[in-house]
């Protein structure tokens, strides 16, 4: 395993952001000077300034923790199960937020893509699926796209496969992640003959088409994720919205 110096990793965070040291002297209100030296490990930064760097860099909290971790320091946030009492207010707001949505599904899930709550609306897609698929942890991505899960439903499932790629690339690219790496590679990593690489961005956004009971039901999603968290777990929840893309759409979730 190699273990790497404060500065080494802050560098990394660096070039994975596409930033240069002026750039991020710059943004963080310091010498590229001082970047460079705590870079190099000839300077020791402060718990404060490991912090300042990483903030500038759109650190995810896990990591942040690993950057104190290098230099020295303990660990800032905490990570919690959202079940924990002293998450509490947030697992209500959860659980409001989904509610409300009703009668549209919606799902929060993890960085991992694993869902940790539904509202309602979704239980009677899951009726649909294979029984081992729903056995904990339920993964949004292999769920959307097994064939005894939800893709036998998908219509469009290039498009979503698709989808899938673009998002997960992007959040690798952010963020690498060992796990997820290994769903990727699993599920997306594009084929030799695969054809998924087709435009999918000709209209305003990109509806999943589920065949639903001898009708086709079209819908779009919205991705909500909390503000200036300061635990873990927190930072890594995000809640998924589907919206009916059509009249018909909308009507199907009414009766």
């Amino acid at each position: 395993m190699i273990v790497y110096t404060v500065g080494e990793l802050l560098r990394q965070w660096r070039q994975r952001r596409g930033l240069s040291q002026l750039d991020l002297a710059i943004a963080a209100d310091v010498s590229a000077r001082h970047v460079s030296l705590v870079e190099t490990g000839r300077s020791q930064p402060s718990a404060d300034m490991i912090l300042r760097l990483a903030a500038q860099l759109h650190v995810p909290l896990r990591e942040r923790n690993r950057l104190l971790l290098a230099g020295g320091f303990a660990p800032r946030y905490t990570e919690r199960p959202l079940h924990d009492i002293a998450l509490s207010a947030v697992h209500d707001a959860i659980r409001r937020v989904l509610h409300a949505h009703e009668p549209y599904p919606a799902v929060a899930f993890d960085r991992r893509w694993n869902i940790v709550m539904t509202n309602r609306a979704v239980d009677r897609f899951f009726a649909q699926v294979a029984p081992d698929l729903l056995r904990p942890p339920v993964n949004l991505v292999r769920l959307g796209l097994d064939p005894r899960g939800l893709a036998r439903m998908v219509v469009n499932l290039a498009d979503v496969r698709a989808v899938f790629r673009t998002r997960i690339s992007r959040q690798l690219a952010a963020a690498p992640d060992p796990e997820l790496t290994a769903l990727y590679e699993e599920l997306l990593a594009p084929e030799p003959d695969d054809a998924s690489d087709h435009r999918i961005d000709d209209g305003v956004v990109l509806p999943m088409i589920l065949s639903v009971g001898g009708r086709e039901l079209r819908l779009f999603s919205t991705i909500t994720t909390f503000g200036t968290p300061m635990d873990i777990t927190i930072d890594e929840v995000a809640i998924e919205s589907y919206y009916p893309a059509d009249a018909e759409s909308a009507a199907y979730f009414m009766k």
